[in-house]
C-alpha cells in the first residue's frame, strides 16, 4: 500500500462507508467513520433546516475535529495504514450549501483555525453517482430522517463537492459510481485496488466501473 492515510468522500448515498470497510479489511487498517448518528440535531435539520442548520454543521465540525485529531495522533504498530470515510474540508461543503451567508462566514472563520490542525489525507477517492443512484441508495438504507431529501439539495451537494476538488490542489481518484457495487461485483473493487497500488502527482484521476 503506497499511501497512509486514504480518504473516501461522495454524496449523501455515494457509497462511501461501504468502500471504506471493504479497504479497511483488505489493507488491515484502521477506520474512520462518520459518527452521524451522534449528531441530534440531523433529524431536526431535514424537518426544518433554517432553524438547525447552524448547531448541525457546528456539532458536525467539532465531532470530525475530536475524532480525526484522536485517532490520526494514536500510533498503531500493527496499523500503518488509515482509511476514513470522510473528508474534515466536507465541514466547510455542507456549510456552504446549509447556512445563509452571515452564518457561514463565521463558520469559515472557526474552520479556518481549526482546519490547519487537521492531518489531510495522502490521496482522496471522491464517488461521484447521479442524484437518482443516490436516492435509490438512500431508499435502501432506509434512515428514516432521511427519506424525503430533495433532489435539488443533492445536486447542490454534489456542484460543490466537484468544484472544491477541481479548484484544489488535491490527489484524487474521481470515480463514476454510477453502477457502482462494491459488495456484490468483486470487479469494481478490483479496480480500485489496482488504482491505489500506483503512484499519482497531484490532480484528478478518472476511473469508471463498467
Amino acid at each position: 500500500m503506497k499511501y497512509n492515510f486514504v480518504t473516501i468522500e461522495g454524496n449523501i448515498g455515494a457509497g462511501k462507508t461501504t468502500l471504506a470497510n471493504l479497504l479497511s479489511k483488505h489493507y488491515n487498517a484502521r477506520l474512520i467513520l462518520e459518527e452521524f448518528a451522534d449528531n441530534p440535531f440531523l433529524p431536526k435539520f431535514y424537518e426544518n433546516p433554517d432553524q438547525y442548520a447552524f448547531p448541525l454543521e457546528l456539532f458536525f465540525m467539532a465531532e470530525r475535529y475530536k475524532q480525526l485529531k484522536e485517532l490520526l495522533q494514536t500510533k498503531d504498530l500493527f496499523q500503518s495504514v488509515t482509511i476514513s470515510d470522510y473528508l474534515f474540508t466536507k465541514c466547510l461543503l455542507f456549510a456552504k450549501v446549509n447556512l445563509p451567508e452571515e452564518e457561514f462566514r463565521l463558520y469559515q472563520k472557526l474552520f479556518e483555525i481549526i482546519n490547519p490542525q487537521i492531518v489531510q489525507p495522502d490521496i482522496l477517492i471522491y464517488l461521484h453517482a447521479p442524484v437518482q443512484k443516490l436516492q435509490e441508495n438512500i431508499k435502501k438504507r432506509n434512515r428514516g430522517y432521511e427519506q424525503n431529501i430533495p433532489n435539488d439539495y443533492l445536486f447542490n451537494l454534489q456542484e460543490t463537492y466537484t468544484q472544491y476538488i477541481k479548484q484544489h490542489n488535491i490527489k484524487t481518484l474521481f470515480v463514476d459510481a454510477s453502477n457502482a457495487d462494491f459488495l456484490e461485483n468483486e470487479k469494481h473493487m478490483e479496480i480500485i485496488l489496482e488504482a491505489l497500488d500506483k503512484e499519482y502527482e497531484t490532480g484528478q484521476y478518472y476511473l469508471s466501473l463498467p
